[in-house]
């Protein structure tokens, strides 16, 4: 149960975060929409082995959750959850590409750069894509969508999804909270009754959901996503785009990292 509680709390928590008034918070969710976009677009656009590059990119998501005020921890174990799978894509890549190269007096296969490359990639990835939620909220996501042109059944379609994982863990929450009632002393559910706690739990979370699409009829809902906000962007929120894009495009450009190092070692 306690397990089952603390599900509930790590999946409405990136909501709670995009409340706060951090000057990040504050910045127009078409801007930092835009702003991930081109963030994502020149992290996957680097070679497979092109490693030493990708080093300056963890600079935007670190100053984010400092400015934001982030929970570190809450979104590193995010991160990991996707980690497992990260993992299983690259592992085999030392085994195809079997060329060697020397660095410094340690020879190494390329196999393991690239996996290495894909890793860093894909963490960084996911790293700026839970940042997006937890400063900006999926409903004002929805907003920067609507502002591009992207057609209402598809934002709608993503924005109840999202809500409807909120429905469905809830009647998970209540059918085990009654099933633990009725059998004392029993650790979970027993497999005995998977088959048709499933189907119960099905059935209800259509029922609830029919319930809240009948609710949001009842007050006026026609099909549109309204949020009621300024559409507009200002200085601020312009300054927030293409400062950001600069400097990931002239990152993508040189290599910021081997300057820096040139700077100070001087050779």
């Amino acid at each position: 149960m306690l397990k089952l509680i603390d599900s509930i709390y790590n999946i409405r928590l990136l909501d709670d975060l995009a409340q706060k008034k951090t000057s990040i918070h504050k910045i127009h969710p078409l801007a930092k929409l835009l702003t991930t976009f081109v963030y994502l677009a020149t992290v996957v656009s680097f070679g497979k082995y092109q490693i030493e590059n990708l080093l300056i990119y963890v600079f935007y998501p670190v100053l984010i959750l400092v400015l934001a005020e982030l929970p570190v921890v809450s979104i590193i174990k995010r991160v990991l959850l996707v980690e497992p799978l990260i993992i299983g894509i690259g592992i085999l890549n030392p085994l195809f590409d079997e060329y060697t190269v020397t660095l410094g007096e340690i020879t190494i296969s390329r196999g393991w750069i690239t996996f290495l490359s894909i890793f860093i990639k894909c963490s960084l990835t996911v790293l700026v894509s839970i940042l997006l939620i937890a400063t900006t909220g999926m409903d004002k996501l929805g907003l920067a969508l609507r502002i591009l042109r992207v057609p209402k059944i598809f934002v709608l379609q993503l924005l109840l999804t999202y809500r409807y994982i909120y429905v469905l863990i809830d009647e998970v929450f209540r059918m085990q909270r009654a099933y633990s009632l009725r059998t004392p002393g029993h650790k979970g559910i027993h497999r005995s009754v998977w088959g048709s706690f499933a189907g119960q739990l099905l059935l209800r979370t259509f029922d609830r959901a029919q319930r809240v699409y009948q609710s949001m009829c009842l007050r006026g809902f026609t099909g549109e996503y309204n949020m009621g906000d300024d559409l507009r962007m200002g200085f601020k929120d312009f300054a927030y785009f293409l400062v950001w894009s600069l400097f990931f495009i002239i990152a993508r450009i040189y290599n910021i990292p081997m300057m820096i190092g040139l700077l100070f070692t001087g050779v």
